[in-house]
C-alpha cells in the first residue's frame, strides 16, 4: 500500500519537473532580455523630452513598465495554455478586428491618421490585434488545407479574402507600415505552409503596381509622396520633412564604434521629434554605438532563430504555422525599423519591438512571445 503511494507520489513529482522543464527557456532568457534593453533605451531616450513637454522625466517609462509587467503576466499564463484554444476562436477574433479597424475611423486623427481608439484615458491601435488575427486565420487554413496548398483555390483565394478588409481598413486609416508588416507576414506564412510559389510572383508584380497607384493618388495616402521624396533627399527640406531623418543619421554618426555612453545623447534632447517612439533604435546607436547595436540586433536573430526551431518542433500544422507567422512578425517589424531610422527605406512609422513606447504593442507581443511557448510546451510534452 505505502509503495503504491510513494509510487504515485513520484509520478506526480515526474510530471510536474516534465512541465517545467517543458518550457523552452532560452526563447523566454530572449524574450526578457530584450525586453530589460528596450525599457532601458527607452527610458534614456524619453527622459529628457518628458521632462520639457510632460513636467515628468518618468511619463513614459512608468506608463511602459505596467503596461511591461502585464504583459509579462499575459505571456506567462498564456505559455501555460493550450494554443490549441485560438482555433476555436479564430473567427471571433478576425470578426472582433474587424470591428475594431472600423471604429478606428470614426476617431479623431492623431499625428495626421486614425489608428488608435480612445477610451477614456487609455489608446489601444486594433492594427496590433489585426497581425495576430492574420496569424491565426492564416495558420487555421493551412493547417485544414494543408494538402491542397498548391492550387489556387485553397491556397491562394482564402487568403486574399481574409487579407483584403483588414488591409483595406488599414490603407484607409491610413496605416502604411502596418499594412506592409501585414503583408510580409503574410507571404511567409504561405511560402511555408506549401502554397504555389509561381503565384508570389504574379502577386509581387500587382502588389507593387497597386502600391504604386494608392501612393501616386492624391488624397489616398496625402504623406506617401512626400516621404519618398525626403527618403532621397532629406536635405532638401532640412529643417521640415526631412528634419527627423536628418538628426537620426546624425545620432548614428556620432554613437561611433562605442558610443557616447548610455544617457549621454546629445539628439535625444529635442532635436530627434519623440524619441521614444519610431526612432528609439537611433538613441541606442548614438549612446551605445556600433557595438551595442549589434549587440542588440544579434539579439532579435537568436529570437527569430529559436522561434523558427520551437515552429519546426511544433507537433502539428497549426502550432508550427503560428510559431512561424509570430515569429517573423517581430523579425520583420525589427528590420524595417531598423531600415528607416538608417534611411534605409522611406519614413513608414513603423515601431521598434519591445523598445518604442506603447501599451497596446508590447502587452501584444509579449502575448504572442506566450503563444510561441505553449508551442514549445506542448511539442516537449507530446514527446516525453
Amino acid at each position: 500500500m505505502q509503495g503504491t503511494r510513494r509510487r504515485k507520489l513520484q509520478e506526480k513529482q515526474t510530471k510536474k519537473s516534465a512541465k517545467r522543464a517543458s518550457l523552452d527557456y532560452v526563447f523566454l532568457i530572449l524574450v526578457l532580455t530584450i525586453l530589460t534593453f528596450g525599457l532601458v533605451m527607452l527610458f534614456s531616450a524619453s527622459y529628457a523630452y518628458d521632462y520639457y513637454h510632460e513636467g515628468n522625466s518618468f511619463y513614459h517609462i512608468s506608463r511602459q513598465l505596467v503596461f511591461a509587467i502585464l504583459g509579462i503576466v499575459v505571456m506567462l499564463v498564456l505559455s501555460h495554455i493550450d494554443y490549441h484554444i485560438f482555433i476555436r476562436f479564430s473567427l471571433l477574433i478576425y470578426a472582433i478586428t474587424l470591428l475594431c479597424l472600423v471604429i478606428v475611423l470614426f476617431m479623431p486623427k492623431m499625428n495626421g491618421a486614425r489608428r488608435w481608439i480612445v477610451v477614456g484615458p487609455l489608446t489601444f491601435q486594433p492594427s496590433e490585434i489585426a497581425k495576430f488575427a492574420v496569424a491565426v486565420m492564416f495558420a487555421r487554413w493551412i493547417e485544414l488545407y494543408s494538402d491542397k496548398m498548391k492550387t489556387f483555390r485553397f491556397g491562394i483565394v482564402p487568403f486574399i479574402v481574409i487579407l483584403l478588409p483588414i488591409v483595406g481598413l488599414m490603407v484607409i486609416e491610413p496605416h502604411l507600415s502596418g499594412t506592409i508588416l501585414v503583408l510580409l507576414m503574410a507571404m511567409i506564412m504561405m511560402i511555408v505552409g506549401g502554397a504555389n510559389l509561381k503565384w508570389f510572383g504574379v502577386a509581387a508584380i500587382a502588389g507593387c503596381a497597386l502600391i504604386a497607384v494608392v501612393v501616386m493618388i492624391p488624397g489616398v495616402i496625402p504623406y506617401a509622396m512626400s516621404r519618398i521624396q525626403y527618403w532621397i533627399d532629406p536635405f532638401s527640406d532640412a529643417q521640415g520633412k526631412g528634419f527627423q531623418t536628418i538628426q537620426s543619421l546624425y545620432a548614428i554618426g556620432t554613437g561611433g564604434l562605442m558610443g557616447r555612453g548610455l544617457g549621454q545623447s546629445r539628439q535625444k534632447h529635442l532635436y530627434i521629434p519623440e524619441p521614444h517612439n519610431d526612432f528609439v533604435f537611433s538613441i541606442v546607436c548614438e549612446e551605445l554605438g556600433f557595438v551595442g547595436a549589434t549587440l542588440i540586433i544579434i539579439l532579435f536573430v537568436l529570437l527569430v532563430w529559436r522561434g523558427y526551431v520551437i515552429a519546426m518542433r511544433a507537433k502539428d500544422k497549426f502550432g508550427a504555422i503560428l510559431a512561424i507567422g509570430l515569429t517573423s512578425q517581430v523579425g520583420i517589424q525589427a528590420l524595417l525599423n531598423i531600415a528607416v531610422v538608417t534611411n534605409t527605406i522611406p519614413n513608414t512609422g513603423i515601431s521598434m519591438p519591445f523598445f518604442s513606447s506603447g501599451g497596446t504593442s508590447l502587452v501584444m507581443l509579449l502575448a504572442e512571445m506566450g503563444i510561441i511557448l505553449s508551442v514549445s510546451r506542448s511539442s516537449t510534452l507530446e514527446k516525453e
